[in-house]
Order: C-alpha cells, then structure tokens, then sequence
C-alpha cells in the first residue's frame, strides 16, 4: 500500500472514530483497543490490541483493519527509562 493510500486509510477510521465512536466507546471502554475496518465501518473491541485485531480479521480476513487505544491519541507508548 502506498503512503498516500496509508494515509487516506487512517484519516478514514479516525473520522469513524471521532464521528461515530468516540462518545459510545469512551464512557465505557477508556484503554480498550478497537479495531475499525473504514470500509464497512463496522469495529471490533478487546482488552488487548491483539484482541481487537483479532476479531476483526476473523469477520474481514482480506481487509486491513486501524487500531486505536479507547481515549487515548495513540494506541502504544513506547518508551525507555534510564537510571
């Protein structure tokens, strides 16, 4: 997939998110993962990233699927801790 298209692929499932997701899945579901297929909109919840992933690929097999963390900007903090 081209980085144009990547682009244009989260920009559609953030715009899901924020439209349709974010007031449903915040009050009950803060640092829970879903995973939206922009496609169809449909979206998958889990504890886990895997989780959400997961359940996706077991409805849509063929389609890429965006992950977010529930009430967060992103879905993993990376980090290191120096002593």
């Amino acid at each position: 997939m081209a980085i144009d298209d990547v682009t244009a692929f989260v920009q559609k499932a953030e715009m899901i998110y924020e439209a349709r997701l974010q007031a449903l899945l915040e009050p009950e579901h803060e640092n829970e993962f879903v995973a939206i297929e922009p496609e169809s909109g449909e979206y998958f919840l889990g504890k886990t990233l895997n989780d959400a992933a997961r359940a996706a690929r077991l409805l849509h097999p063929g389609r890429l699927t965006h992950v977010m963390r529930v009430g967060h900007k992103t879905a993993l903090h990376l980090g290191m801790h120096i002593q």
